[in-house]
């Protein structure tokens, strides 16, 4: 019998395993059809670098909230130093606080579950966004290119961080999981991914440090574990998630060998005591890059790895060993989703381009409906704000139909 089809054309997903439900830590998930963690630098400035979530930001998360549905804030910076970018609300001040839960509840409204994406962007900064202090991060290397502000990153080159600041670093990660959970967020997810501050740790051509942080991979992964062990005693396990990205590429980030270094991250993930192991593991797929197209990276990956089987999978099946669920991200569609959780190679699949257009997507995807094309003149900002974050129109008969 033939697969059946939407009116549209498109094949319904409702009956894959992305529409079953999921235990995601402490959370009851009704589908698998994530909204990702997404910059769009549309938050109003209260004060000298301290952006507040508004209306536009309330309405934005919003929209794209579904009952049962799961979605995670644009990264948050955890104090006013971990900030390397305009428009970006960060969860280190009473202001910020109540702007989050604003959208908290405008999400917990319609059924929804949401966690904040805790943030410190290391050596991706420059002082004339930190009130001149210096940017930081496990070494002296600065970045290739230019800052936000026109000026070369190496003009202004990070302050390596002394094992004080580490740990001051890894106290303020806690502080900020606590007061996500009073701004009304379910639960946290760490961001140690796409070259900021933890991935500045991990990756070693980067992290070229001597000390208990830096050298073997064992050091390396020394201050992500930390942070882990801290925010998950801060409040509780179950709330907890990570981002990582093994094969990143964005912020001059390249690992001598990341098959290798991440399977050992992954099995010290997995053999944590309970009260810290995380629920999940975010990974963002090697075929992913912000400026080369899918085939130019892994072609790219094959030679510096001298492999072509850079895969997430083996980091899944190593997690798996401790009940840690896994969600994989980067260039899904409604083809390649559902094959990628019925196979069993992720728990559930995080979307980023199609829910930014898209603010019914789950519904979309469940019936075979078209998507609205995405603008990425809009990404990161826009005249009006509005333009390209909360114009997406929902579902109406008789949309124009694309291929996604």
């Amino acid at each position: 019998m033939p697969s059946r089809v939407s009116p549209s054309g498109f094949k319904p997903l409702n009956e894959t395993t992305l529409f079953k439900p999921l235990k995601l830590g402490h959370l009851d998930l009704e589908h698998r059809v994530l909204q990702a963690p997404l910059t769009r630098m549309r938050a109003p400035e209260e004060s000298s670098g301290v952006y507040v979530c508004s209306d536009i930001n309330v309405e934005y998360y919003g929209q794209r909230a579904s009952k049962g549905g799961f979605q995670l804030t644009e990264a948050c910076p955890i104090s006013r130093l971990a900030c390397g970018y305009k428009g970006v609300p960060g969860i280190f001040t009473p202001g910020q606080i109540a702007g989050w839960k604003r959208v908290t509840d405008a999400v917990h409204a319609k059924g929804g579950f949401i966690y904040c994406q805790l943030w410190h962007v290391g050596r991706a900064t420059v002082p004339d966004f930190l009130d001149g202090h210096p940017a930081v991060s496990s070494s002296d290397i600065p970045i290739t290119g230019n800052a936000l502000t026109g000026a070369p990153y190496a003009n202004t080159p990070p302050k390596p961080m002394t094992v004080e600041d580490i740990q001051e670093a890894t106290k303020e990660f806690a502080a900020a999981a606590k007061r996500a959970l009073e701004a009304g967020f379910d639960g946290v997810e760490i961001h140690g991914a796409n070259g900021y501050l933890l991935d500045q740790f991990l990756h070693d051509n980067v992290n070229t440090r001597t000390d208990a942080y830096g050298g073997s991979v064992e050091k390396r992964c020394r201050f992500p574990i930390e942070v882990i062990k801290a925010v998950t005693e801060a409040i509780g396990a179950d709330k907890v998630g990570i981002r990582l990205s093994p094969y990143n590429y964005f912020q001059d980030t390249r690992d001598s060998n990341p098959n290798q270094h991440w399977a050992y991250l992954c099995e010290q993930l997995a053999s944590l005591p309970k009260e810290n192991r995380l629920s999940y593991v975010h990974m963002v797929e090697p075929r992913f890059d912000e400026v080369l197209d899918e085939s130019a990276k892994l072609g790219s990956l094959e030679k510096e790895t001298s492999s072509n089987k850079n895969s997430l999978t083996p980091f899944r099946q190593i997690l798996a060993k401790g009940d840690i669920k896994f969600l994989a991200a980067g260039n899904y569609n409604r083809d390649n989703a559902a094959p990628k959780v019925e196979s069993g190679d992720a728990d559930a699949i995080i979307f980023g381009r199609w829910f930014i257009a898209n603010p019914d997507l789950p519904r979309r995807l469940a019936e075979g409906l078209p998507l609205n094309p995405y603008d990425r003149t809009t990404f990161y900002g826009a005249d009006p704000p509005s333009k390209g974050y909360v114009d997406y129109p929902f579902f109406e008969p008789g949309s124009k139909e694309v291929t996604a």
